[in-house]
């Protein structure tokens, strides 16, 4: 099979299967053939100034960091460390637990409701008056549910003083024509306590090049700025992001490839009788019926990695949405053990 032999199927990350538009790619080639031994320049600031002329905000509310996960991890100290709290839905992206270790938080895991949205309700009760950061991840990791926009809006609404939210979007362009989801970058709600983060390791196929970008307040985007590791966006990265916004054609086939792609994995999930959530991502959280850490032991004695259990989903993997061959060997490798298994 073509691609198989080069190395493990990796379905564990929630990687794009594609690589990044021809443009991104010139761009990286030119930024390292000119000057891949030079430090940074003013590479991050000309992708924010680029940033803000995409979304229509002003330069001084965006921020660029090391992947998104630098600027999360940047919140929860800003607005969580020492004592703070950190609020988030449980399962969500595992990193939050890290980070509010890191950052001397308590971390406070919010069961996600039966219908796999946020409970925001059960989060606001969470608050103690102590200064916290509630992350909600929409669509959620895991999971790749929705939660309503018009619910987080009266969340936002009724949050004390003392809280800030992070909204991660980093799957943002995956989601389908939903009338429950807007993003808040997009479409932004008028309090400086909201914090928007996205990725362009996810639709624009950069994971490599590790470029996120959090739009916030012009003080809440400085206090993070003032944080962030110095020149921890690289010129190859930062060009090669800028190129990428310009070619939303790729965006778009990526997308409409995703769609097909997780509605074939779903016609095979239901053809062997097996469950699913409802994603609008590029990852699919699927009941095994059986536990999860088998699951995964099988498949990585194949060659595939997926990724499993989570919490409360002892039995679900999360598996990535591959290439078609990708996927074809997914399934060939679950038929081995499980087809008669049912």
């Amino acid at each position: 099979m073509t691609g198989m032999s080069r190395g493990p199927i990796r379905l564990d990350r929630n990687e794009n299967a594609y690589p990044p538009s021809a443009t991104a790619i010139a761009a990286m080639h030119e930024a390292i053939d000119g000057g891949a031994n030079r430090y940074p320049g003013a590479e991050a600031e000309a992708l924010e100034v680029r940033l803000a002329q995409f979304h229509s905000v002003d330069a001084e509310q965006v921020v660029v960091g090391c992947g998104s996960r630098e600027l999360l991890r940047l919140a929860v100290g800003l607005y969580a460390g020492r004592a703070g709290t950190v609020i988030a839905a449980s399962p969500t992206f595992e990193l939050i637990d890290r980070f509010a270790q890191e950052s001397g938080a308590r971390l406070v895991s919010v069961p996600l409701t039966a219908d796999h949205t946020h409970d925001l309700d059960a989060m606001l009760a969470r608050l103690d008056g102590t200064a916290a950061l509630v992350y909600v991840c929409n669509p959620n990791n895991p999971t790749g549910s929705l939660t309503p926009r018009k619910a987080l809006e009266a969340f936002i609404e009724r949050l004390p003083g003392n809280a800030h939210v992070l909204i991660d979007e980093a799957y943002h362009h995956y989601v389908g024509n939903s009338s429950e989801y807007a993003s808040f970058i997009d479409r932004p709600v008028d309090d400086p306590r909201v914090i928007v983060t996205r990725s362009f390791s996810t639709i624009h196929g950069l994971a490599a090049m590790r470029i996120g970008y959090a739009v916030a307040s012009t003080g809440t985007a400085h206090a993070l700025a003032a944080r962030r590791l110095p020149e921890g966006v690289t010129t190859a990265g930062a060009r090669a992001a800028i190129a990428a916004l310009a070619d939303g054609e790729h965006v778009r086939r990526n997308a409409d490839a995703n769609v097909n792609q997780r509605q074939e994995f779903l016609n095979q999930a239901n053809a062997r009788m097996l469950k699913w959530i409802d994603s609008q991502t590029n990852f699919v959280l699927l009941d095994t019926l059986r536990k999860a850490s088998d699951v995964v032991a099988h498949f990585e004695s194949h060659g595939i990695q997926i990724a499993g259990p989570f919490q409360s989903f002892d039995r679900h993997v999360r598996v990535s949405i591959g290439t078609p061959d990708a996927m074809r060997e997914f399934w060939r490798v679950w038929d081995i053990k499980y087809k008669h298994a049912m």
